[in-house]
């Protein structure tokens, strides 16, 4: 499996069908709220497994942090360790771009994932989308 920080547009479009599987269909996030006007000032990613898109993510600079947003790895593939090596390349990103803090939303059912790269919630519960997120963040 291959981690790519998007340089083409057919690779973006990759990224955002891994989203849209993960997303809208299997989560049921309306498609309005899940592709957003910030598209055009991130950094996307996507996974590659044999040339199929499998994974995705973005970040963004907000204010003088980086904002880490939707991290999804299709069911097809998870438990494999690629969120963990792909949050890896996105944080490799955010120190070579000179960010030294990352946060991100996480959903509830990830938090523990999140925790074991030194991400820690500061938040109480709040809802995105219908579902339960937390507020995390780790210094780089």
């Amino acid at each position: 499996m291959n981690i790519y920080t998007v340089t083409t547009e057919e690779q973006r479009q990759d990224a955002f069908k891994v989203r849209m599987e993960v997303f809208v269909e299997e989560q049921k996030v309306p498609e309005e709220e899940e592709i957003d006007e910030h598209e055009n000032e991130a950094w996307h990613f996507v996974a590659y497994d044999e040339g199929e898109p499998v994974a995705a993510g973005r970040l963004r600079k907000v204010h003088d942090y980086g904002k880490v947003e939707r991290i999804c790895v299709r069911a097809s593939h998870r438990k494999t360790g690629l969120g963990y090596k792909l949050m890896k390349h996105i944080e490799q990103l955010a120190t070579d771009k000179n960010l030294d803090e990352l946060h991100l939303h996480a959903q509830t059912q990830a938090e523990k994932f999140y925790e074991k790269l030194d991400y820690k919630t500061t938040s109480g519960l709040f809802y995105d989308a219908g579902i339960p997120h937390v507020e995390m963040v780790k210094a780089l």
